[in-house]
């Protein structure tokens, strides 16, 4: 059915497009297949004029939202006519400069997502065969000069990376289960999702927590089982602004003022390392550090196992021993 849509949409606007008058809803409907099929003549019961016109309707505004403008004409007998002229839909002449063009090269190298690499290599290409050229370009690059080793990447392998993706770009509810790292067992949310951010390594979704009726973050890492979608429209006004790294940086303790003390194993913990105030060896197997201690830091603690003891404050210690013996019953 999506695919019979789309088809219907793109032969009503090629329809308007190629016109040089206004085009009657008597004209499309005759001449528009999609449109015989369901309301020519021995189409069956349910097809009539009303039937077609709340049709036509509602493709027209689907049209116009997707930015195509459709003029509406009277005619001299009274019948309203419609064309889309092209000079009111082409667009205008696409400039760059060097600092924009070098953002689309880096952006397009950045994705490893099949579906997005493939969107981003048919963007360029199309930018590069209308003229523009692009900061990276074989033709662009001094062949003297010295080519990087170190290339951006920012990896997905969650499953759920894809579908939250179209999620929010189409504004659609989802259900998924999702494990908190003190908890035996995962639980369903049901989320109106807003954005999804990367942060030291890890994808987090920002949303409309329907059950708690409060904004939430929750990491894609610990989503288990499909992400699944809803339907109906979002129940929560999207903000302007949603702070996905502000919040996840509260929560694990990035704004804290104060300071905590933990051994941690020689070799190990290095996101720990690169937080740390102070690092000082123990032995060879061991080194203490003063870290930033704030909210949810025990969370983040336990995610390095056996390679982190807590030394002080003891309400620290006794959080992470907490979580500790939830995950060992689960």
């Amino acid at each position: 059915m999506a695919i019979a849509k789309a088809e219907r949409l793109m032969n009503l606007a090629l329809c308007l497009l190629g016109t040089r008058r206004p085009l009657t809803k008597h004209e499309l409907r005759s001449s528009i297949e999609a449109y015989r099929d369901v309301f020519g003549p021995g189409a069956g019961h349910g097809t009539g004029d009303d039937a077609f016109n709340r049709m036509f309707e509602r493709d027209k505004d689907d049209l116009r939202e997707l930015g195509l403008v459709i003029e509406t004409v009277d005619g001299i007998d009274g019948e309203v006519g419609y064309l889309a002229r092209r000079d009111s839909n082409r667009l205008p002449p696409i400039t760059l400069d060097a600092e924009e063009s070098a953002a689309l090269g880096l952006a397009a190298k950045v994705w490893q997502q099949a579906r997005l690499a493939g969107a981003a290599s048919g963007a360029l290409q199309k930018l590069r065969a209308a003229g523009m050229p692009l900061a990276g370009d074989v033709d662009d690059v001094d062949a003297a000069a010295p080519h990087s080793a170190l290339e951006p990447r920012i990896p997905a392998h969650e499953a759920s990376f894809e579908p939250l993706m179209l999620a929010c770009r189409d504004r659609r509810p989802v259900v998924f289960d999702y494990r908190k790292s003190n908890a035996a067992r995962p639980e369903p949310r049901h989320l109106e999702p807003w954005i999804l951010e990367c942060w030291r390594g890890h994808w987090y979704v920002a949303g409309w927590d329907r059950d708690r009726g409060a904004e939430r973050v929750f990491r894609l890492s610990r989503i288990t089982g499909k992400v699944r979608s809803r339907q109906g429209k979002f129940t929560a006004p999207v903000p302007d602004h949603v702070t996905v790294r502000e919040t996840v940086e509260r929560w694990a303790g990035e704004a804290a003022t104060g300071t905590a003390r933990i051994k941690l194993r020689a070799g190990h913990g290095y996101p720990l390392r690169a937080r740390a105030l102070a690092v000082h060896p123990v032995d060879g197997d061991w080194d203490e550090l003063e870290i930033p201690y704030g909210h949810g830091l025990d969370a983040w603690l336990v995610e390095f196992g056996p390679d982190v003891v807590v030394l002080e404050p003891a309400e620290l210690r006794a959080e992470v021993i907490d979580r500790l013996r939830a995950v060992a019953k689960g």
